[in-house]
C-alpha cells in the first residue's frame, strides 16, 4: 500500500508538472538572433517549421554585430544566425556557444544597387569609376568596420582599387536592410548590399554582382547559444538544414552549404 500510494503521488506530480512544461515551451518559443538579410526567408522557413512541427519561434533582426554584443553580454537568445564567421568566431572564442551545434548554412552575393527608376549602368572591374557614379550623392552601406554586408563591401572596394575615392562619401547604416532603405527611398543612388536584399525590395534594382574573388565568401553560420535551455532551439537548428528549408532559402536566392 506504501508503494501504491507513492506511485499515486507520483502520478499526481506528473500530470502536474508535465502539462505546466508544456504549457511553458509554448509561451516560450526559442528566441532567435538573425542577421537582418535574413529577414523574408527565415520568416519563411520559421512559418513552415511551426505548420509542420505545432511550434513556434521568436526572431530578433539586426546586425550581426550586435547581435553577437548582445549575447555576449547575457541576451537571452538561444540560437544565432550571423551573415559572416568573424562574429561566430567572435562567440566561440568567448565560449558562448553550445559545443558542437555549429554549421555553415548559406552563402549569398554582393552586388551593387540602385533605385529601380535609376538608368545607371556600371560594369563591376578594377578602376572602375564608382565616384562619377555617385554624382553629387553617397553610396549606401552597412557599417564597414563592424557589420558583415559593409565589411564585404569595403573589401571588395579596396582590393578594385576604388575604395579611396568614394570612402568620404559613405552613408553608413547600422545593418544592410537599413543600407537597402536608403537606396529604395531614394536617399542614395547607389549601394551595396547582397542578392538577397536587393531581390526582396521592389523599389531597387541590381546594377551589378562583385566578382567573388573581390572580398571573403559570404557564409551565414548558425549555432546555439551555450546558454540556452530551450529544447526546441535545436529542433529549429536542424529544420534550418533540411531539405523543405532548403528550398524555401533558394527561393529567397541565398546558397545552401548544407
Amino acid at each position: 500500500m506504501k508503494w501504491r500510494g507513492i506511485g499515486l503521488a507520483l502520478g499526481l506530480l506528473a500530470a502536474l508538472v508535465l502539462p505546466a512544461a508544456s504549457a511553458w515551451a509554448a509561451s516560450n518559443p526559442p528566441l532567435v538572433f538573425a542577421a537582418a538579410s535574413l529577414k523574408e526567408a527565415l520568416d519563411a522557413v520559421t512559418a513552415e517549421w511551426a505548420h509542420e512541427s505545432g511550434k513556434t519561434a521568436r526572431i530578433s533582426y539586426a546586425g550581426s554585430s550586435l547581435l553577437a554584443r548582445q549575447i555576449e553580454q547575457g541576451a537571452p537568445a538561444d540560437l544565432f544566425i550571423s551573415a559572416d564567421l568573424d562574429w561566430m568566431d567572435y562567440l566561440d572564442a568567448r565560449h558562448l556557444l553550445k559545443a558542437r551545434s555549429r554549421i555553415d548554412l548559406l552563402g549569398n552575393r554582393l552586388v551593387l544597387i540602385a533605385p529601380k527608376a535609376s538608368g545607371v549602368s556600371l560594369t563591376i572591374a578594377p578602376g572602375f569609376d564608382l565616384a562619377h557614379a555617385l554624382g553629387t550623392g553617397r553610396l549606401a552601406m552597412a557599417d564597414t568596420k563592424a557589420v558583415p554586408a559593409g565589411k564585404y563591401g569595403k573589401a571588395a572596394l579596396e582590393k578594385l582599387g576604388v575604395w579611396a575615392s568614394v570612402e568620404n562619401r559613405i552613408a553608413q547604416a547600422e545593418n544592410v536592410r537599413a543600407a537597402l532603405a536608403f537606396v529604395a527611398r531614394g536617399e542614395a543612388p547607389l549601394g551595396i548590399v547582397y542578392r538577397t536584399d536587393a531581390l526582396a525590395e521592389p523599389g531597387v534594382r541590381i546594377v551589378a554582382l562583385f566578382p567573388e574573388d573581390t572580398h571573403q565568401p559570404i557564409v551565414y553560420p548558425a549555432a546555439l547559444a551555450a546558454a540556452s535551455r530551450n529544447e526546441d532551439a535545436a529542433a529549429l537548428l536542424a529544420f534550418l538544414s533540411s531539405a523543405r528549408a532548403g528550398e524555401i532559402f533558394k527561393s529567397h536566392g541565398f546558397v545552401l552549404l548544407k
